[in-house]
């Protein structure tokens, strides 16, 4: 069985968006969607591109701050045990009541 080379290998484009001025005159809201979705769009004229628009990277938020689940649960769930029997684990639950 022969292979041919050629109907093995996969082409993968990525292509950018281009869009020409009257594109952006007539439909701007389009472009400015494709933008929104992270595509970069090149501005042609005559048919040869001569800019770029890129969407701008996000500012950098605030840092996340991760509670302490750990302390929580320690505060909930005090290291104390009440003993074996049945009535000191419910004064224990019921507490200085």
């Amino acid at each position: 069985m022969i292979f041919d080379a050629r109907q093995l290998v996969v082409q993968i484009r990525l292509t950018m968006k281009t869009a020409n001025l009257r594109d952006l005159r007539n439909s701007f809201p389009t472009v400015a969607r494709w933008i929104e979705e992270g595509e970069s769009v090149e501005i042609t004229r005559s048919g040869k591109p001569f800019a770029r628009l890129e969407p701008i990277e996000p500012e950098s938020s605030a840092p996340l701050i991760i509670p302490d689940f750990l302390a929580r649960m320690r505060n909930h769930f005090p290291a104390e045990k009440p003993g074996n029997d049945l009535s000191s684990v419910v004064d224990y639950d019921r507490g200085d009541r």
